[in-house]
């Protein structure tokens, strides 16, 4: 994952997505206070703005979740459902353009619930981030308190402390989507390159306006902002992206859709494939070299312009299992998603 502002990211924010994305299905449960700013805005999924001379009825415009100055005992609160159950690595408690009234503290606790249930304050709420000192106008990357439980617990809802008002502009949720793989059959096609189904880009040449974890997610784009784009390419080579999938298995058909880019569409898109059990995290330099003679999965197809386009078996040319896929664009461009659809395999 990359931020747009170019944040250097910790560690535990590698092979996850954010579960606190509005765009993923996140959204804003209840809250103590949102007096200056709603507690939706801090699920946006970008970045957040400072505008100098806007105003509205309350005061001053923020752009993230700002409670009133705390006149009677106690602090703020506030709740939010993920945008899928999933396990957690860390957060970034975001307080950009906050900095004389920033939330000076937080803590975060979070609970598995079924599926319509509502947390309230008699739910089984466990403190995964203990309190955390909070600063003005600064990025907070903090994993939670017992990185060794990542994967072990999946969490449902969050919530967040702040000690004891103030403001948070954004909160990122690191982690990975829940999945059970165990419930699908042999026989039942799935998307095997779904972000939440577990598929993960690993690496990618360029995402000038866009990155290719969009390629993965639900529904199709919206705009042209939704999707992997790349710069224009002024010099030899190609674009290309390298996803590792959620499951292992054969290809049956793939999706091509480049909903929305219409000057800006690749020539071309291809997609090769490998079976590298191992490696579920980035590859060596020297793997990514030899990716460019993967398998071929689907050999190279002309693209058309805010089209969808489907390939079914007869373009298929390997059924051998993989775990990896490496999609190429020629030369350069945007494409909205990719589906990747095929059996599993538990070899």
């Amino acid at each position: 994952m990359q931020k747009p502002d170019q944040t250097p990211l910790p560690d535990f924010v590698n092979g996850t997505i954010n579960l606190a994305s509005a765009s993923l299905g996140a959204r804003a449960i209840a809250t103590s206070d949102e007096f200056f700013a709603p507690l939706s805005r801090m699920l946006s999924d970008d970045a957040p703005v400072f505008i100098p001379d806007k105003f509205d009825d309350n005061g001053k415009w923020m752009d993230g979740w700002e409670s009133r100055r705390k006149r009677t005992p106690g602090h703020d609160w506030a709740i939010i459902q993920l945008a899928r159950p999933g396990s957690i690595a860390g957060f970034n408690i975001d307080t950009s353009h906050f900095t004389g009234n920033n939330a000076p503290a937080a803590s975060i606790e979070a609970v598995k619930l079924e599926e319509g249930e509502t947390p309230d304050e008699n739910s089984d709420w466990q403190e995964i981030l203990s309190s955390k000192e909070l600063g003005p106008d600064s990025h907070h990357f903090k994993p939670i308190d017992d990185p060794e439980k990542m994967g072990e617990e999946i969490w449902t809802h969050l919530r967040l402390h702040i000690y004891p008002d103030g403001g948070v502009a954004r909160l990122r949720v690191y982690g990975q989507s829940h999945f059970d793989w165990s419930k699908v059959a042999d026989d039942q096609e799935i998307d095997l390159a779904f972000l939440f189904h577990g598929a993960q880009p690993l690496h990618w040449s360029d995402s000038h306006y866009g990155s290719p974890e969009k390629l993965l997610t639900p529904g199709r784009g919206v705009n042209m902002g939704d999707g992997w784009e790349t710069a224009r390419r002024r010099g030899p080579g190609y674009d290309w992206t390298i996803i590792r999938l959620g499951h292992a298995g054969t290809i049956s058909s793939v999706t091509i859709d480049t909903a929305h880019f219409k000057g800006n569409y690749p020539e071309t898109g291809e997609v090769l494939g490998a079976y590298l059990p191992d490696h579920n995290t980035d590859l060596s330099p020297e793997e990514l070299e030899a990716s460019e003679n993967w398998e071929v999965i689907l050999p190279g197809q002309k693209l058309q312009m805010d089209f969808v386009h489907q390939y079914d078996s007869e373009k298929i040319v390997s059924q051998k299992p993989i775990t990896h896929i490496r999609f190429n664009i020629r030369p350069d461009g945007g494409v909205s998603r990719l589906r990747i659809n095929g059996k599993v395999f538990r070899g």
